[in-house]
């Protein structure tokens, strides 16, 4: 049984919509933090600006979004009924604000009581959130290749956080750990064990129902996240506690590089295969988001291969920019787009009665402005990329990334204002169809 849409399991609004609107300030402040910083931002990926800058996107943009989305995804499309969703969605995003705050000023003071606070947010507030999640996930009684996917994504992030706050409390009460070996797991678990994987779970089921495309082949979705996952978990064993034999962790990162590879192609075999085909702003970051798989990738695999590629200062900042603002930020601004005009339908269904219009999803958000997002955020990945070469375009770079976060934030706002509107002029319609007619005067 495939996951169906159960729209009376919905959660409030106020659940999703609370990490929705907060996500693009941590984007803002990372175009502003590049302003402030400069080139010196990137110099580095071990440098604390560097670690900051990544944060503010990662865990401030990318995992805000993420863990609003699961909690309003899996009710609706997966049957998945989270215990208590307003506690989980109070702590988790409470925690996640203040805990992203406290470890990029950790990441900038370089003051371990900042890491120590860090810490007890960070992880408290992510656990819970995970667990609560994997619980509803197990119990649903849907399955298919979403519901498996989303189950091991949620174990990607457990394993995520523990390797986080396991670095952070290293940094906190100065712990002799091997940093760099596990920072380099750190990173493949949280963007390749939890971001990839639910981005594959939830791609395939939008993107045939959203994209009216034809389904992704049972060979991809029937394996790739048990793949993925086992290949994580044998490089994971082969860097700690010792790095083993080289060869073995070049095949076994080959390997691994070559799964999401293939899930760009395939997703972009299938847009090309779409029903409709007007262009559409959800359609144009998809497309962006798996060209710019395909070239981290590529790049990573150029890493593994080529010593010179491997030497080269700019290339990890090359495969971070391309996977975290060439993939999971324009996924997610494309995902919100549809989300969030949907889900203020849906309510307003609730709102009004039979009779009674419900505006149109597309009157949610104008879809002008949406291009306009992704205009900006196409310039801000250009002008990042092509700041490895030459520096000084990290200025540019910044102040295009905090327009285009700004603009997002600004459409979500109005997507939110007009909920708001149109539901007050819903309940008036409504309560002058309910009033009772005035006798005739005599």
């Amino acid at each position: 049984m495939q996951p169906g849409l159960s729209f009376e399991q919905a959660p409030p609004i106020s659940v999703p919509y609370r990490f929705f609107l907060t996500a693009p300030l941590f984007g803002i402040a990372a175009g502003l933090f590049l302003l402030w910083q400069g080139p010196a931002a990137i110099a580095s990926r071990w440098s604390p600006l560097s670690l900051a800058l990544t944060h503010l996107l990662a865990v401030g943009f990318m995992l805000m979004a993420m863990c609003g989305a699961m909690l309003q995804v899996l009710p609706v499309a997966a049957g998945a009924n989270i215990w208590r969703p307003l506690l989980v969605t109070r702590l988790t995003h409470a925690g996640l604000t203040l805990g992203t705050l406290l470890l990029v000023a950790g990441f900038l003071a370089e003051w371990p009581l900042l890491f120590k606070l860090a810490v007890a947010f960070l992880t408290v507030s992510l656990l819970f959130f995970a667990l609560a999640v994997l619980l509803a996930l197990l119990r649903t009684p849907a399955v298919g290749p979403t519901i498996v996917s989303l189950r091991i994504a949620v174990v990607g992030l457990f394993v995520t956080v523990i390797l986080g706050a396991t670095l952070a409390t290293a940094f906190g009460w100065h712990l002799s750990l091997p940093l760099t070996h596990l920072t380099h797991v750190h990173a493949a678990w949280g963007l390749g064990g939890w971001s990839l994987l639910l981005v594959a779970g939830v791609g395939y089921f939008v993107v045939p129902m959203f994209q009216l495309t034809p389904s992704y082949p049972a060979w991809l979705s029937r394996s790739y996240a048990w793949a993925l996952f086992c290949l994580l978990l044998a490089w994971s064993l082969a860097w700690l506690p010792d790095p083993r034999p080289q060869a073995l962790q070049t095949l076994l990162a080959c390997l691994a590089a070559l799964l999401p590879l293939a899930f760009a192609v395939v997703t972009l075999r299938l847009q090309g295969r779409r029903r409709r085909k007007m262009v559409e702003p959800t359609l144009l970051f998809w497309r962006l988001g798996a060209g710019s798989l395909i070239a981290a990738m590529a790049v990573l695999l150029l890493q593994q291969l080529l010593p010179a590629v491997d030497a080269y200062v700019g290339t990890p900042f090359v495969i971070g920019t391309l996977l975290i603002v060439g993939v999971f930020m324009p996924l997610i601004s494309g995902m919100l787009y549809k989300i969030m005009p949907f889900l203020n339908w849906l309510h307003l269904q609730k709102t009004g009665k039979p009779g009674l219009v419900v505006p149109n999803i597309r009157d949610m958000i104008p879809e002008a402005r949406m291009f306009m997002q992704f205009r900006l955020h196409l310039a801000a990945l250009v002008l990042l990329l092509a700041a490895v070469a030459l520096p000084v375009l990290v200025y540019p770079a910044g102040l295009a990334l905090a327009a285009s976060c700004l603009w997002l934030e600004r459409n979500l706002v109005t997507g939110t204002r007009n909920f708001i509107r149109f539901g007050e002029e819903l309940k008036a319609a409504v309560a002058r169809e309910r009033q009772p007619e005035r006798p005739a005067a005599a």
